[in-house]
């Protein structure tokens, strides 16, 4: 399906395209008078000093049937040329929201929000002062959202403050990012820099080499100006996957190179596939008390997992997550994922009555997202999923077994292209919530990533600007010029830090 725009400047044909692609998602969305279509979708306003008006039509090109709706918002008299131009885009996106739910019957609980990272948004009302009911009001109002979701949002904003009292003022302290970008094989829905380990004992090597000289310069480079670190995350790819010397080499390096690492308030590793875990890795991540695992089942029905290519067995998971408890590891994180090819309600049922057998600490429910770049998208045709009404209800009972075992939501994130234009909930037993998923989600400090594929993010806790810097994603780059990254990253440091404590 084409559907033209008409009437909308180039600034928002971004945001307009993907408004309209939660309707329509196939169609192919078209800023021209020029191609022929099904859809045409046209935008008529009228600005002066104190109003907006917007109108839009939507015409079914064959037939000539046509929907319209109508908005208008006056400007407040203290608002700025920038605060008029961002409060005329949120009137066109309500506008076109409101016809297209007009005209397809379909509600989209995140409204006009396409952000990563709602819960920013409670945040942010929660330090101008709002109280709860006033910031709600606000959300619904601002954004379209439905007054669950606004909900969602301010429940976990609070338990995130339950979990870290002092979020506001972690700004001058960092996180650590270390990303190890080898996997036993790569799952299809996958985009994470993460390479096949087998065959590259080499290119492990050089990599592991590099990335020893990362940490050393950066734990320097922290030493040296007294600033903490607030937590410590090993993704990737598995860091599970290189061997145990190689797991305990890493961690010595760690201990030695970080300032006052047993002052550091979480540590975790992603030992997502079940496949890398061994006794002799377990013992490893005892004896430099590790505080959190990750072991992600995704899910429990074989089929999906020799379809998505996670070449372990829902036995082994189960087996695995059993040898860690038995080894004293007691704080545990599964991932599950909602929407899987062949799967519906009934399997998602299945995957949560074996998680109640294992009762993990905490449980992140991931709704799939047909990433550009994975297997899975590129041959969409090969995996069929669950339609939007099953996503939403397999969503739905998340949230009621949840609540039902003790769980509690304490970070969201969303994605592009995510199925049911829905969301990925953390939850995890009071008082175990992951304190890194935090940092990442609510960016309130500087989290600075070592290693392939990690990306570093300088926030400035004052102003919020984020500047960004992105290590390699392939190894064999990362292993040519890891010295000159981690001159870069320190410079950048330098530049960020000394903006803080001069402003």
């Amino acid at each position: 399906m084409f559907i033209r725009v008409i009437g909308i400047d180039r600034t928002m044909e971004r945001q307009v395209a993907h408004i309209v692609q939660l309707f329509f998602e196939d169609a192919k969305v078209i800023f021209t008078n020029e191609q022929e279509t099904t859809l045409q979708l046209e935008f008529i306003e009228h600005i002066s000093e104190q109003m907006i008006q917007v109108k839009a039509q939507l015409l079914v090109v064959d037939t000539d049937i046509m929907t319209e709706e109508f908005q208008e918002a006056s400007f407040p008299s203290n608002f700025n040329a920038e605060e008029k131009r961002k409060h005329r885009r949120r009137v066109i996106h309500q506008t076109l929201l409101l016809l297209l739910e007009a005209y397809t019957g379909m509600r989209q609980p995140w409204g006009i929000l396409t952000g990563i990272r709602p819960t920013k948004l409670a945040h942010r009302k929660r330090r101008e002062g709002l109280g709860a009911e006033q910031a709600q009001l606000q959300l619904q109002e601002e954004y379209l959202l439905t007054a669950e979701k606004v909900e969602l949002m301010q429940q976990i904003t609070e338990r995130q403050l339950q979990a870290a009292p002092d979020l506001y003022r972690l700004g001058e302290e960092v996180s650590i990012y270390i990303g190890i970008p080898f996997c036993p094989t790569k799952c299809a829905y996958c985009t994470f820099p993460a390479y096949s380990i087998q065959g590259q004992q080499g290119s492990v090597d050089s990599f592991l080499g590099g990335l020893h000289y990362e940490m050393q310069q950066i734990g320097e480079w922290l030493k040296n100006r007294g600033i903490a670190i607030t937590t410590v995350y090993f993704g990737g790819g598995t860091p599970t996957s290189i061997s145990a010397e190689e797991m305990a080499a890493l961690y010595g390096r760690m201990f030695d190179s970080f300032p006052n690492v047993n002052d550091i308030r979480e540590i975790t590793v992603e030992a997502g596939r079940p496949d890398t875990i061994t006794p002799e890795k377990l013992a490893v991540l005892n004896r430099f008390e590790i505080d959190r695992i990750s072991i992600n089942p995704q899910s429990y029905h074989q089929e999906t997992l020799d379809a998505i290519g996670r070449h372990h067995t829902v036995e082994e998971t189960i087996e695995k997550f059993r040898l860690a408890r038995e080894m004293g590891i007691d704080n545990i994180n599964m991932d599950l994922i909602i929407g899987l090819p062949g799967e519906g309600l009934d399997e998602f049922q299945h995957t949560l009555r074996e998680t109640e057998k294992l009762m993990p600490e905490s449980l992140t429910v991931h709704t799939l997202s047909f990433k550009r770049a994975s297997e899975m998208t590129q041959n969409k045709s090969k995996y069929k999923v669950a339609d939007r009404d099953e996503v939403v209800e397999m969503m739905k009972l998340a949230e009621r077994w949840t609540a039902q075992q003790g769980y509690v939501p304490y970070y969201l994130y969303r994605q592009k292209n995510i199925l049911g234009n829905l969301e990925n909930v953390g939850y995890a037993k009071p008082g175990l919530e992951s304190l890194y998923n935090i940092m990442i989600m609510e960016e309130v400090q500087t989290i600075i990533g070592l290693g392939c594929g990690a990306s570093s993010k300088f926030i400035h806790p004052r102003t919020g600007k984020i500047t960004r810097f992105a290590n390699p994603k392939e190894p064999r780059a990362y292993n040519l010029a890891f010295e000159k990254y981690t001159e870069d990253k320190l410079k950048l440091l330098d530049e960020h830090f000394e903006s803080i404590y001069s402003s």
